[in-house]
């Protein structure tokens, strides 16, 4: 079986992503593809470098990812054309990575952690979408503290992607996030016992 999580910025996803792993799930993830796609000498990295410039390079010759998250945090059109150059091969390197997954365990659930799922529009792809929620007001405080930014910066970001409310409300599965770890675990068992999983 396979799934797709999902979930904002700050909504605590990775913390979900781990509870399932640590549950016998197999996770493919697409912040790590989308880090592999961009390695120094990579066509994809080129072709960025192409798009806005050598000064979203670091002096190794690898990808300054503060510097270009400030051009497209600030600008919607330069952030859809980073989408244009990075979704397709990261597309194609997670429907293959599932693929050979699920080929090779067909008994385990297999996750697809995609920060921007419906956002790219991939619901399609799985049997279910789990979505990590909190209310907007925790996400703010959040990203605050984490990325050590402003409150209308932390605003600014969770603003460029769909809101969490609206991600819940197309959800096949909600894990809300803003309580305790605990909390959290305990929803995370009762999807995987409920999905006989265990």
């Amino acid at each position: 079986m396979n799934i797709g999580l999902t979930g904002g910025i700050a909504s605590g996803k990775s913390t979900v992503s781990k509870m399932l792993q640590d549950r016998g799930a197999l996770i493919v993830d697409a912040d790590r593809i989308s880090r592999e796609m961009v390695m120094p000498g990579s066509p994809v990295l080129q072709q960025i470098v192409e798009t806005f410039g050598s000064s979203i390079l670091q002096e190794d010759g690898s990808l300054d990812r503060k510097q270009l998250g400030a051009i497209i945090f600030a600008d919607e059109h330069k952030r859809l054309q980073l989408n244009e150059i990075m979704h397709p091969p990261i597309r194609a390197e997670m429907v293959k990575r599932l693929n050979e997954l699920e080929t090779k365990h067909p008994d385990r659930l297999v996750v697809a952690d995609i920060p921007l799922l419906y956002e790219s529009k991939l619901q399609h792809m799985f049997e279910e979408v789990m979505v990590v929620y909190v209310p907007l007001h925790i996400q703010v405080k959040r990203l605050m503290q984490r990325d050590g930014i402003t409150k209308e910066l932390a605003e600014e970001r969770i603003a460029s992607q769909m809101p969490l409310s609206d991600q819940r409300e197309l959800a096949d599965v909600v894990i809300d996030n803003s309580g305790s770890l605990e909390d959290t675990q305990r929803q995370v068992e009762n999807y995987i016992k409920r999905k006989g999983l265990q």
